[in-house]
């Protein structure tokens, strides 16, 4: 058990790359340093899955996951092909533990396989997962699962609030684990002329970066409404936005009717190379998120990619954001409702560069003191030795 790499992990997630997003990155990373082929991983068969499981350390294996809407629940074959291949897996390569993307689907197998095997449980808590489900029987199949695993990683303070006073999950069950990011990929460059190039950008112009899935609660709306009111206070500005989602023709809408359609930039997926470039491009990163009827922010990886590339960042005060970004030490958190503060709070960045600077600096600075891959695998590994 004193080499990590004896320990024999499964675990079964939905989200898995190339699946886009910071939760499937976070699952990738944590399970390659975790150990290599004698680690599991059961999750969805995705486009592009062939190639990248070729030369991944781990052994993945694929499933088609879909819900079949003349069944009920839609969901039921999903919940069977992850039970009955994850307890093959689990009784063939003698598991020491089961890791569980989210409660539901996955932490409910999880569990199941667990006490067939004898082995603990560890599920992963996001935030926003919790408060979407309303209180029918998704939302009691999840406080079960939560509540019966041996431990749930919890990615916020935030997070472990809604564990303990919404679940109901013991306090000395949850332990809370934060995101990590990889210093050495996002770390400060010079801005990439090409990139500002593709996007018309000027030497002398400023841009502000958004990163994560077109969705209204991310704020991405409301930064879009700011911009006229920046372009008036005389700070000449551009928004470029990385990822895709629901909100794409919203917001390229939003900006035609806002005049500023030649300002905003719709990026879509860029490479893993250009991403960290992107964020060095920058001057701001900004996601001033906001609960919508309990979709909320649990975290904000993409927070700790910018501060890993010394950028100041806006955030909202909805959610578990406040363990990524420290208010006025790492950047600035306001009301994601408020347009007002948002657009003072991006105008405050821009135009004071040596506040930004220093921003910057503090917020590598955390990064590297407590957001490395290295701190948080050997926290996953020591709660799995101490219930092995």
């Amino acid at each position: 058990m004193n080499d990590a790499k004896e320990l024999r992990f499964l675990m079964i997630t939905e989200l898995f790359l190339p699946t886009k997003g910071g939760t499937a990155v976070s699952f990738d990373d944590d399970f390659r340093r975790l150990g290599g082929k004698e680690v599991h991983i059961v999750t969805a068969d995705v486009p592009g899955a062939v190639e990248f499981d070729r030369t991944h350390p781990n052994s993945v294996h694929r499933l088609a996951l879909k819900r079949s809407p003349w069944l009920k629940p839609e969901s039921l074959l999903i919940y069977a092909k992850l039970f009955l291949t994850s307890l093959w897996l689990a009784l063939r390569h003698r598991a020491v533990a089961v890791f569980a993307g989210r409660a539901l689907p996955e932490g409910f197998v999880a569990w199941a396989v667990g006490r067939l095997t004898g082995r603990p449980v560890l599920i992963y808590a996001h935030g926003e997962e919790l408060t979407g489900w309303g209180r029918g029987r998704k939302f009691q199949a999840m406080c079960f699962a939560l509540g019966h695993a041996d431990w749930v990683l919890s990615n916020s303070d935030f997070t472990r609030d809604l564990l303990i006073d919404l679940i109901g999950v013991a306090p000395e069950r949850i332990a809370v684990i934060y995101p990590t990011v990889d210093e050495k990929r996002f770390q400060p460059a010079a801005p990439s002329r090409d990139l500002r190039a593709s996007i018309g950008l000027g030497d002398h112009q400023k841009l502000i970066l958004s990163v994560g899935r077109l969705q209204r609660r991310k704020g991405f709306d409301n930064v879009i409404r700011s911009l006229p009111l920046l372009l008036r206070q005389g700070v000449d500005v551009h928004y470029a936005l990385i990822g895709i989602g629901e909100d794409w023709h919203h917001l390229r809408e939003l900006a035609a009717e806002f005049g500023v359609a030649d300002r905003v930039h719709l990026l879509g997926h860029v490479s893993y190379e250009d991403l960290p470039r992107w964020y060095n491009t920058c001057d701001l990163f900004a996601m001033p998120n906001r609960d919508i009827e309990g979709d909320t922010e649990g975290f904000g990886l993409v927070y700790l990619e910018a501060g890993a590339c010394e950028k100041p960042v806006l955030a909202g005060l909805a959610g578990g954001t406040g363990s990524a970004v420290v208010d006025g030490v790492t950047g600035l958190r306001v009301d994601g409702e408020n347009l007002e503060a948002i657009q003072h709070a991006i105008a405050r960045l821009l135009q004071d560069p040596a506040l930004a600077n220093e921003m910057g600096r503090k917020a590598r600075e955390r990064v590297r003191a407590n957001f490395t891959h290295e701190r948080r695998v050997g926290e996953l590994r020591d709660l799995v030795e101490n219930n092995s």
